[in-house]
């Protein structure tokens, strides 16, 4: 018998095998993605839902940077003005030990000295510049009066009930032992939450105050998406209790993670497919995971990021987004 009598003749029996896999495998993957989809709708009926302290439509981003300098009292004056319902801030550490609110460690943009943070005591901390360009509005400036650098005690005094974001860039174990002290002394465990982008620097930040709420770092912002597209989201204990994520749609119009114009198209393509997805939006929020989109300066963007059923939306323009939500409402 030839070769291809051979193969004729082991194609019957190989068929016949395959046929009883076939017969059990696709009815259980298909039970299995129908179950998924059920609860991914009603994720009420695996978890319990989690009542949340605090409910933010308005966040202001550096404490509102489009209106105001960056960071400075005067812009969270501002900001609250227009009912800012959360304040977005990075911390730093000063030499002395006092906690400041700065995005960068290097202060250079900030106010042209070339020095860290941590190599300067709070008082020896220069002004800002007279005009920051506004990171997300790109050749755009913003000006104040007030260009003093303010301690994150001194925002937690004057705005004692504002739920705040505190984010730590680096892994400085001392920072974050102090910014969960200042949380525990001015009872703000509740309306302060930890946001990093490390998974190693957010294992501290829990360790050092675990009452306080947390955001998805990236890493386990990778691992969400995953899980949802697997269809093992519904089924998976979530910890977290805030994902604030960027909305894609500012990729390459507003936001330029990358120094590639095609890059950054591929990019805006991809994480829109990813991320802008109703469902797993609306099953996060009925579990208690309030969906936050940063950072957002245009009409159109709130829009998007409301009508897929973020819980809120952080902006430099607290005035402009004010004005959508007062509108959106009427």
């Amino acid at each position: 018998m030839g070769t291809a009598e051979l193969a004729a003749a082991g194609a019957p029996r190989g068929s016949a095998a395959m046929s009883p896999l076939l017969y059990y495998a696709l009815p259980t993957l298909g039970s299995y993605v129908m179950l998924s989809i059920f609860f991914l709708r009603r994720p009420r009926l695996l978890h319990k839902p989690r009542a949340p302290a605090f409910r933010p439509r308005l966040g202001a981003h550096r404490g509102g940077s489009g209106e105001r300098l960056e960071n400075t009292m005067e812009a969270l004056e501002n900001s609250m003005a227009q009912r800012a319902d959360l304040m977005e801030l990075d911390c730093q550490l000063t030499r002395d030990g006092v906690v400041v609110v700065s995005h960068d460690e290097n202060l250079y943009r900030q106010s042209g000295v070339n020095r860290d943070v941590g190599t300067l005591e709070f008082e020896e901390l220069p002004l800002y510049k007279k005009e920051l360009e506004i990171y997300f509005s790109p050749g755009h400036f913003a000006h104040g009066s007030d260009r003093r650098m303010v301690s994150l005690e001194d925002v937690f005094r004057r705005f004692p009930r504002t739920p705040m974001s505190v984010e730590v860039k680096g892994d400085n174990e001392k920072l974050i032992q102090k910014i969960a002290s200042l949380v525990r002394h001015y009872d703000r465990n509740e309306i302060t939450i930890w946001a990093s982008e490390k998974n190693s620097v957010m294992k501290k930040c829990k360790a050092a105050n675990p009452e306080m709420p947390f955001s998805f770092t990236m890493k386990r912002g990778f691992w969400l998406l995953l899980l949802y597209y697997l269809g093992l989201l519904p089924f998976i204990p979530i910890p977290e209790k805030f994902f604030m994520c960027f909305l894609p749609t500012i990729i390459n119009r507003t936001y330029f993670p990358f120094s590639s114009p095609v890059l950054n198209q591929l990019a805006a393509a991809v994480s829109k497919w990813l991320i802008m997805r109703k469902s797993l939006i609306q099953h996060l929020e009925q579990r208690g995971v309030q969906v936050i989109f940063w950072c957002l300066n245009e009409e159109s963007d709130f829009e998007a990021a409301y009508n897929l059923g973020a819980t809120g939306v952080i902006t430099d323009y607290p005035t402009a987004l004010r004005r959508y939500l007062d509108n959106r409402v009427s």
